[in-house]
């Protein structure tokens, strides 16, 4: 039996449809709440599904990050805030339109471009990986160990400008990654005689807490009343002829920068949806309609975003570096349940890769045809006291983290690392490099010390892949700043002609 059949067949379990139903469901109801973000509900979700097999689990998270990023356009078209961060650029026309009584015709809009720019990916994602894969099999601890740098240094680089404090939150992480076994010798180290230590910083009970607990407790600390109120005047809901000939082309637009930066590893929706909102109103015959309730605007970027949902996803397969945040929690589900993400995978478990393909198949159709017929109840969602929310998501917080180990340990953990996400948000620290950090610590380290074993520092200045991954992840933190530098230079160079004219 092929690995495509049998990857597409394992689909058919009743199991596997319940699951993808119930992700679906789930996913839209994050997107749905601003502030809940889809990494928040796949790090809290992963606590429940390792009791399942990996199929059925994989399920469940796959269609909440598929889901979520349909559900979180809702707000950021009627209340002008993004469910998450892949919907920034959904705000920039999506509430204008709904403002001038187009809001059904923007949700709808936005719920096709979602689901071609998600299909964009699930092609990439069975095209490119095993590629990707192949060529990554050519990599010794050399070149892995720089392909951790760059993965590092990506996170880092795009912490929202903010490189000096992604950097400190990326070392925080590693030496967060160090404390358990040697991955050489295996001795234990930095447990300070605590025995649930020695395997490690839980890494469920650490997400969990740097993003559901401390956006939670966020949340509570900031919460005030909106000003802005929902919109309820939804107008027409379905785009006609002349809507779909506008579409095309930022359809294209979005799809190919979407499927370009999913690749690069760390650069999520949110970047993508912005390039892929400024690129269509490059190429758009009516630029000056862009921010202020293009149709245009809002399909490219919906496209854009949801297109690098594949690219990730083959990132994170195929070279064992999490594509994105969502990403980097679901690798600690699959190590648990026994998948090991990188090139041997392929090798390993092929069948895999097409029933994550399948999976996000299924679930892009389902989460289309909820969005379609259930888009106005969704919407009243938003009315809801945002206090309820929060009892929830503590209570399923700790419920989920004590399920992963039956463990208490793993609770205080949890909570301990909630306090420490809280504190990054006040000091506008990005939790993302920790997260990155504490799972790539223990590779990253592993292939540097087994690369000097094996020919010294020689070992990697001789290899080409090495040293060429190894100047891009250094470009990737100089060339922000620099080019941050020039602008402002410019800029008050500018300001300084313009003085000296009057």
């Amino acid at each position: 039996m092929s690995p495509l059949v049998e990857g597409f067949g394992a689909l058919l379990d009743p199991t596997v449809a319940l699951c993808i139903a119930g992700g679906a469901l789930l996913g839209m109801l994050v997107g749905a709440f601003p502030g809940v973000t889809a990494t928040m509900a796949v790090a809290l979700a992963s606590g429940f599904t390792l009791a399942l097999d990996p199929i059925p689990g994989l399920a469940v998270l796959l269609t909440i990050y598929v889901s979520a990023n349909f559900g979180d356009r809702i707000p950021a078209i009627l209340i002008n805030t993004p469910g998450t961060p892949a919907s920034i650029a959904t705000t920039f026309d999506g509430y204008a339109m709904a403002r001038q009584g187009k809001a059904g015709l923007a949700m709808t809009a936005s719920a096709f471009a979602s689901a071609w720019g998600t299909l964009v990916g699930i092609v990439l994602l069975m095209v490119a990986a095993i590629p990707l894969s192949q060529l990554a099999l050519r990599f010794g601890p050399a070149e892995m160990f720089a392909l951790v740098v760059f993965g590092l240094t990506m996170m880092i680089g795009v912490s929202g400008g903010r490189i000096v404090k992604g950097l400190m939150a990326g070392v925080l992480g590693l030496l967060l990654g160090a404390i358990g076994r040697d991955p050489i010798t295996g001795a234990a180290r930095f447990t300070f005689g605590v025995p649930e230590l020695s395997e490690g910083i839980p890494f469920i009970a650490a997400i969990i807490g740097l993003f559901g607990i401390a956006e939670v407790l966020d949340q509570i600390l900031t919460h005030r009343a909106s000003a802005v109120k929902p919109v309820t005047q939804f107008g027409r809901w379905f785009p006609t002829r002349g809507d779909w000939r506008r579409m095309l082309r930022p359809l294209a637009v979005g799809s190919g920068v979407g499927g370009a930066v999913g690749i690069v590893p760390a650069t999520g929706g949110d970047i993508a949806g912005i390039l892929g909102w400024d690129q269509a109103r490059r190429v758009s015959k009516r630029p000056e309609e862009f921010g202020s309730g293009s149709l245009e605007g809002i399909t490219a970027a919906d496209t854009s975003s949801n297109a690098t949902l594949g690219g990730s996803v083959t990132t994170t397969l195929a070279l064992g570096i999490p594509g994105d945040s969502v990403m980097a929690v679901m690798i600690g589900s699959m190590v648990v349940w026994g998948i090991q993400p990188g090139p041997s995978l392929f090798a390993e478990q092929p069948a895999l890769v097409y029933s994550i393909a399948g999976i996000m198949l299924v679930a892009t159709v389902l989460t289309l045809g909820i969005s379609l017929l259930r888009m106005r109840g969704v919407a009243k969602l938003l009315e809801l006291p945002p206090h309820f929310l929060w009892a929830v998501i503590l209570v399923f917080c700790m419920v989920g983290t004590y399920a992963v180990g039956n463990n208490v340990f793993d609770v205080v953990v949890m909570l301990v690392f909630g306090l420490v996400g809280l504190f990054l948000r006040r000091f506008g620290v990005p939790a993302g490099p920790v997260v990155l950090g504490l799972l790539l610590g223990e590779l990253a380290e592993g292939n540097l010390r087994r690369a000097l074993e094996i020919g010294g520092v020689g070992n990697i200045v001789s290899s080409p892949i090495a040293m060429t991954i190894l100047a891009v992840s250094i470009l990737a933190l100089v060339v922000p700043p620099v080019r941050a530098g020039l602008k402002r230079r410019r800029a008050s160079r500018a300001t300084a002609s313009a003085g000296e004219g009057r």
